[in-house]
Order: C-alpha cells, then structure tokens, then sequence
C-alpha cells in the first residue's frame, strides 16, 4: 500500500493519496482544487488515480473532485446520505458512485467501508481502509468528524450557511457518531482533513495522524458520557467561521469552476489615475501583501494590507467579497502561491499584480504614500491606562474574553469593515491582537475609512503581557 500526506498550512487542511502497488491504482481523499501535486506524485510512484473520494460537501476550500474528474476521467465516489438537502448537484454529468453506511468498494486489494459518520455535517461519511493482506482495518480517513484532539464543529451550517436550528442537532449526532467511532480496533490510525489552525474546530493538534487508541485516551471530546454535557461543551467556545464558508458550501454543493479556465494575471504599471479609479471603484479591491511593518511606513492610502503569511487565505476569505475584482501589490516571486491562495477558495477575480515599487512611481506622479504610527507597551502604557488613548482588539472572542488590555473595545477582524463605525475616534486608536499582523490588517481597513489616528502596538498583547502591564478578563 502506498499512502502520501498532502497540506496546504493556509488552510490547515489535508488531503491523502493511497493506492495499491501491486495493481498501480490510486485514489485521492478530499483533494484541494490544485491538482497537479497528486497528479505529479502519482506519476512518480507509478500510479493510476482512478477515483477521488469526498467525506463531504467541505466549507472551507474548493474541492478538486470535479477538477480531477473532468481532466483525468477518475470515478467521484460520493457521500448520499443526510436527505434531499445535502445532495452533490453536479453529480448528472461525471462518472460517479453515490456511498450509502456500509458500501463497500476496492481499488486494486485495498477494501474501503464508508461509515456514516453525522455531526459536522448531516452527509458526512468516513472512510475505512482494509489492506486485504492485513486482518483489520489499517485506518480511517475521517475528514472533518475526528481530528487529532478534537472533533468537526456542528455549528458551521447554522453560522456559516443560514441554516437555523442545525447546531444543537449535529452536536447530538456528533455524540452517537463518537460512540461508534470508540468501537474500532485501538490500532486503527486515524487521518483527518485538518490540523491545528483550522476554523472546523476549536482544539485541533498539530500533529498530522493519530490512532483510535490514542484519540480515545486524549480527545477531550471521547471523554463524554453524559450527551447533554457533551452538546453544550462541543458548542462553546467555538472560533467564529470565516465569511467565505458559506460560498464553499454553495460551490461545493453546486460543482466549483475549473481552475484550468482561469487566465493568467500579469503584471500592471497603472497611472495615477488609473490607481484612483480603482479605488474609488467599490467592485475593485487593491491587496498589498508586504509585511504590516512595510506597509506601516509606506503605502497607497485606500489599500488593504493582507501580509502573505500563513493566514493569508483565511483574512483573504473574510474580507474579499466574491464579487470584487482583485488587484495584488507583490513581489513577482510570491504571485504564483498568491493565486494559489485565491483560487483554492474560488476566489478566481485577480486581474492583475503591481511590484512594491509601483508606490514610489504613484507616489512621484502625485499619489502620496501614507504611513501610520506604531509604538511600544513601555512608550504608550500609561496614556492606555489613562483613557488618553482608546484601545481596539481585533482578536477572536476566546482570546478577548480570557484577557485583554483595561477598557479595550472588542471588534473581532473579521467583522470590522462591518462595524467600524461603532468606533469612537475622538482619541487616537491603539490597534491590538495576539503578535502583531491582525492589528496591521485593521490598522489598513481604519485608515481605507479615513481614520488617520492609528496607533499599531509593538509585539502586540504579547509584550504588554511581558511588561507585566495590567490585564482584564471576564468571568
């Protein structure tokens, strides 16, 4: 058996391929819309991909089932289970298998089972894998029901989608859903779509794989008996979904674009006026993707600072609007991973990319570059501590709620081109999060609005709480 691990670390996810040496047959377990990595892997070992498998209709990247379908002729086999609502819609027009709880299937000797596996989603199914050599299952490929150290979310649908009343329902079925999973053998290797950093739970491990033994000993969700406290824990506390999700959802459900239509984006010298007319343009959106230190000291006012770091697709996915055609300031290295980025959850409206340089051109035919302030905990604590200053957190509620800087304003980031106007800006703003970069991202969606008093906090909440500086939270 031949077993390889793909992840995309912008999107904590994971994506598996497994085939059988001695037949040279392969299946792909919830491909990213990127396929080439399985494709050249699979030419490398030798392989056939054959088929590609989905646990369910995913909310968080674009799925490459179609993708791999309609380029390479593979069989889709998909979940049919959780009722009328939750069907794959582009299922007439591919070579395709819809999977009941129980079906089975090979692809060379390698035996899969599907388990119907509710909670996350109503249509949910695992995989178990059967090497026929071997007398048990060799491991359970279990998408978004069970992570290293945690469990699928129930809550997305009701969050993310709209769909009320879904919550406390996935959270039950989540329950029953843990208790069959308990019965598998100890042994049986586990490997889940995501790791630590994804917004599908609130407690996933950095560690790729894990066993049913293991997850059983250590996933503090498997250490329930009691269902009505299990629901309520399984709920709280739970990071709030990204905006993007529910158009994965609908994309996913519907059949997403090819990625082998869209075009190739090249890089622009605009003019002055040009630039502004962007700007002034609701339907354009201009990304600067250096590092909120560059962009603190120079940048195009009206621009919005998403650094390209590991976060990058998921601020991406809350602050770009599907609709909104996108122009990117970049180093010409990073472009082909930055479309990457955009693409991998259908956000397929780049049109072009300007160099860093393009600033000092604009700036020299009249198009004044900006910067804003950024300062210390030792240099401000006190005009913090003393009202002169008003403190903005952008970080996520858990982290606000556990601890934050006396009178500080809550914004999650997500939500602030929504809320900005509930800001009082009749001090200057001290922008704040964990380490430093969801605060630069604010700091450019505040002065996009005209917001010219910003304050960005040096080592962020972290070197305030190294300074030992005083802290509130809530109980």
């Amino acid at each position: 058996m031949l077993l390889r691990y793909f992840y995309d670390e912008k999107l904590a996810q994971a994506s598996y391929l497994v085939g059988c040496q001695a037949t040279g047959e392969a299946v792909v377990i919830d491909p990213s819309r990127n396929i080439d990595p399985y494709l050249e892997t699979a030419a490398k070992e030798g392989m056939n991909i054959v088929g590609s498998l989905e646990t369910h209709i995913h909310a968080d990247f674009l799925s490459g089932t179609l993708e791999l379908v309609t380029r390479t002729g593979v069989v889709a086999y998909l979940s049919d289970e959780g009722g009328p609502d939750w069907k794959y819609q582009f299922v007439d027009h591919i070579d395709h298998r819809l999977l009941k709880d129980g079906d089975t299937f090979t692809i060379g000797n390698l035996r899969f089972e599907v388990m119907h596996t509710p909670g996350h989603t109503p249509e949910h199914i695992c995989f178990l894998l059967t090497d026929k050599e071997g007398q048990q299952p060799v491991g359970l490929f279990t998408g978004d029901f069970v992570f290293v150290g945690d469990v699928g979310r129930p809550d997305l649908l009701e969050k993310a989608a709209g769909v009320s009343g879904t919550a406390e329902k996935g959270a039950r079925q989540m329950f029953r859903s843990l208790k069959r999973f308990k019965e598998l053998p100890d042994s049986v290797q586990i490997w889940p779509a995501h790791g630590a950093g994804s917004a599908c739970g609130k407690a996933l491990g950095a560690i790729p794989t894990s066993t049913v033994g293991y997850e059983k000993q250590h996933n503090w969700a498997l250490q329930y008996t009691d269902e009505e406290a299990f629901v309520q824990d399984l709920l709280d506390n739970q990071p709030e979904p990204p905006k993007y999700f529910a158009m994965m959802k609908k994309m996913n459900k519907d059949g997403p674009a090819l990625l082998q239509q869209q075009n190739v984006v090249l890089p622009l010298w605009p003019t002055k006026k040009t630039f502004e007319k962007w700007l002034n343009d609701d339907h354009v959106v201009i990304i600067d993707t250096r590092p909120f230190q560059s962009y603190a000291q120079s940048h195009i006012p009206g621009t919005l600072n998403i650094p390209f770091e590991s976060s990058f697709t998921n601020w991406i996915g809350w602050l770009v609007n599907y609709e909104q055609e996108v122009y990117l300031i970049a180093e010409q290295k990073h472009i082909q991973d930055l479309l990457l980025a955009f693409y991998s959850i259908g956000l397929d409206t780049v049109k072009g990319y300007m160099p860093p340089s393009i600033i000092t051109k604009l700036n020299r035919e009249g198009l004044k570059a900006e910067k804003y302030a950024q300062a210390s905990p030792k240099e401000i604590a006190e005009q913090i501590l003393n009202g002169t200053l008003h403190v903005l957190d952008v970080r996520n509620q858990t982290e606000y709620t556990s601890g934050t800087i006396p009178g500080a304003q809550h914004v999650m980031l997500g939500y602030l081109p929504d809320k900005w106007q509930d800001i009082p800006t009749d001090k200057p703003i001290v922008v704040l999060c964990r380490s430093g970069l969801r605060a630069g991202i604010a700091a450019s969606i505040l002065k996009a609005k005209g917001i010219q008093q910003i304050i960005h906090l040096t080592g962020a909440y972290q070197a305030w709480i190294a300074e030992n500086l005083p802290i509130t939270a809530e109980k």
